[in-house]
């Protein structure tokens, strides 16, 4: 049996690399996901998963969650005026619990 692994995965240098050090080096079955919350269009998306697949992911989900998103999370910042600082909206934090949550669930789903 096969270890695998979930990586978040945006399609940037960062994340490719991982992609290819988890398979390669360490050996592992990587599966990748892209968790959307807004700022991708279907070009860009498409293009994240072809280079995924080509640097050897085993499978890639492409997840769109804007609307849960903004149901759940930036309609509070905005209508609460939250900022970091009083400068900038808490939205990129409260983005990255919202895509650790889905990468679990995607891994839940493929047994990693």
């Amino acid at each position: 049996m096969s270890k695998k692994v979930v990586l978040a995965y945006s399609g940037g240098l960062d994340t490719s690399y991982c992609l290819k050090y988890l398979k390669n080096e360490l050996g592992y079955e990587v599966h990748t996901i892209l968790i959307n919350t807004g700022g991708f269009g279907e070009d860009e998306l498409q293009a994240i998963e072809k280079r995924a697949y080509e640097l050897g992911s085993a499978n890639h989900l492409n997840l769109d969650i804007i609307d849960k998103y903004y149901e759940k999370a930036i309609k509070y910042l905005v209508y609460g005026n939250v900022l970091k600082t009083n400068t900038y909206p808490h939205s990129v934090s409260a983005e990255r619990v919202f895509q650790a949550l889905e990468t679990v669930r995607y891994a839940k789903k493929v047994g990693s």
